[in-house]
């Protein structure tokens, strides 16, 4: 039950961030239903197919499909309430991120998989509607470019599992495991911290 709580908040926090950059690229209704609805299920689908769940979960369970709907109705309802858009963006994506790291990562524990694979999944999972909601949108994918994105997430992972070493309640693992991935990813982009480039600045 919890698991299935975690992974509602973390479609409501993507099918918002999606629904804002369709908002930010003045798209019709239509073109905002659709990056929400992608920004939302694109990580898990990809999870789901990658660890052989067939059909996907969100196909299966007509819970994720009303609650995306219901998040772009609400975010919408309240877009002229939402100020500074790009701030809301990031806020929401990053709940996105690290609560569908854990998601993903429970799931390839589910599954079987090897811890490193587990956080492999879990980033995906975290990472991946996004880019898709970037590529639809015809921007870079935040994971790209040099912002932190990505790292906070397998950071999150690698916390996952060193906890499970030392603490038996799942549940306060999977917070702290999502609030890990949260806080760092704010952390790097308030205190400017990216990851160095492969190219020199030429003159």
């Amino acid at each position: 039950m919890f698991f299935q709580v975690v992974d509602i908040l973390g479609t409501i926090a993507f099918a918002i961030s999606g629904v804002l950059v369709a908002l930010d690229k003045r798209m019709d209704a239509f073109g905002v239903l659709i990056i929400a609805f992608v920004t939302a299920v694109g990580g898990g689908s990809l999870r789901d197919m990658m660890v052989g769940i067939h059909p996907v979960s969100w196909m299966t369970n007509m819970t994720y499909v009303y609650v995306i709907i219901a998040s772009v109705v609400f975010a919408v309802l309240l877009k002229n309430k939402i100020n500074y858009l790009r701030k809301s963006l990031f806020l929401f994506d990053t709940i996105g991120i690290g609560l569908y790291t854990v998601v993903g990562i429970e799931t390839g524990i589910v599954s079987g998989l090897h811890p490193i694979i587990c956080i492999a999944l879990g980033t995906m999972t975290a990472c991946f509607g996004g880019v898709l909601r970037d590529i639809l949108c015809n921007e870079i994918p935040i994971i790209f470019r040099k912002e932190i994105y990505a790292t906070p997430c397998i950071l999150g992972g690698f916390s996952y599992f060193l906890m499970r070493e030392f603490v038996a309640d799942t549940n306060f693992i999977f917070v702290i495991a999502g609030l890990i991935v949260i806080i760092t990813r704010l952390l790097a982009v308030r205190l400017k911290i990216s990851l160095p480039s492969l190219y020199k600045n030429q003159v």
